[in-house]
């Protein structure tokens, strides 16, 4: 009785002691939804703090990359830096073994030619009852004045300008290491009149250097090897020089000039130039062999011009030790740039060899610039060098201390 009561309360859901479906169905769906986000909110956090110690664990996964990357740089950086330090001073070592084995073939390369030289016979004329040292001096440059038979005043000019003469010219060979003579061959018939007077100038300025060497215009590629060949012979010096009898020089600016290479074995310096090749018979400088430089209108290799020009010790030699079979063509300015192609040669076009005349070396000297050689291009020298050179000399030379004061 009392459950069939009940299930009428319940049922009719009227009743003031009762809960209707609705409220029932509510408080179901709310309770459910309340349990789900309750549980999810439980179940996230873990998930999080997974996610943060994974995250956690890359990063110092990869700090620890980085740093083993890094060391790894390091290391390579420092290898590489020992390599480059290897392989400068390998390079170093290598150039002072080139050098000194380049030095130790000259000294026998020089050895032998001063052997060659006394079977065959001396290039220069040597007086009666003297003989050449078989030890060398050693100097620093040599300078050969080219002179002719005829040329007596412009010798004069010289010896009264730029060159000392009688002790001093002694002094400065004894205390700067510079050697200066006036470079002349013999007649063609040897103890003639024009060799007697030159034997008469020689005894009263003892400033000469004789060749065993017929004089000519058309010889002068001749006599400039002989000259090396022979001025190697009797000087052991770090430069030789050939310049010609109208040309102006300061000899300390030229010996600073040259104390600048003297660190390097092979060396040609000078006024470079690369004139036309002239095929034309009968005019000045013509090249007989000009069809050797290609076609007509061609230009000559790069050389030095004639007025004056330097080789070093090494490349002097290498004239000594190869004249036989050296080719000479008619302009010796031509045949010694000759000579040098195909060799290691360091060319070196210096203008303070290359001065004009007044007013060009005066300004320069006026700046505290002297040139190291003056003359004028459109004469290949000084235009009327017995005139003018005491001109030149007092506008543009260094002063007569210079030299003395100068250290090489």
């Amino acid at each position: 009785m009392a459950v069939m009561l009940g299930s009428r309360q319940l049922k009719g859901g009227g009743g003031n002691g009762g809960l209707s479906r609705k409220w029932v169905s509510f408080f179901c769906i709310s309770s459910f939804i309340l349990g789900v986000l309750v549980v999810n909110r439980f179940w996230d956090v873990p998930q999080q703090v997974d996610v943060v110690e994974d995250t956690l664990d890359f990063q110092s996964h990869q700090k620890r990359e980085l740093e083993q990357t890094t060391d790894c740089n390091k290391k390579a950086r420092t290898l590489l830096s020992k390599k480059e330090i290897f392989l400068i001073k390998f390079h170093k070592l290598t150039m002072n073994l080139d050098k000194t084995i380049s030095t130790l073939e000259m000294q026998l390369a020089s050895a032998r030619a001063a052997k060659a030289g006394n079977q065959e016979g001396s290039p220069v004329i040597t007086k009666p009852g003297t003989e050449h040292s078989k030890n060398r001096e050693k100097v620093f440059y040599v300078m050969g004045i080219m002179t002719a038979f005829s040329s007596r005043k412009r010798r004069d000019s010289i010896r009264s300008t730029w060159m000392p003469k009688g002790e001093n010219l002694k002094k400065l060979e004894t205390e700067k290491g510079i050697v200066m003579r006036f470079v002349i061959g013999h007649s063609e018939t040897p103890g003639g009149v024009l060799d007697r007077l030159i034997d008469a100038e020689e005894k009263q300025h003892n400033d000469f250097l004789k060749l065993n060497h017929v004089e000519g215009y058309h010889q002068l590629s001749t006599k400039t090897q002989i000259y090396f060949t022979t001025v190697v012979a009797l000087w052991d010096a770090d430069f030789y020089i050939k310049v010609d009898d109208d040309v102006h020089i300061n000899p300390g600016m030229l010996g600073s000039t040259l104390a600048r290479q003297r660190s390097k074995p092979r060396v040609y310096m000078g006024c470079m130039k690369s004139g036309p090749v002239l095929a034309q018979k009968g005019v000045k400088y013509h090249e007989p062999e000009h069809w050797k430089f290609g076609e007509e209108g061609n230009k000559y290799f790069r050389h030095a011009t004639g007025q004056l020009y330097v080789i070093s010790k090494d490349l002097a030699t290498y004239i000594s030790v190869n004249r036989h079979i050296l080719h000479r063509y008619a302009n010796e300015d031509v045949s010694l740039g000759s000579w040098f192609i195909g060799l290691d040669v360091e060319h070196i076009n210096d203008q303070t060899l290359c001065c004009g005349t007044a007013p060009d070396c005066e300004w320069k000297a006026q700046a505290g610039n002297p040139c190291a050689a003056s003359f004028d291009w459109s004469c290949s020298g000084i235009c009327k060098s017995v005139e003018r050179m005491k001109e030149v000399h007092e506008r543009c030379g260094e002063g007569d201390g210079a030299v003395w004061q100068s250290n090489f």
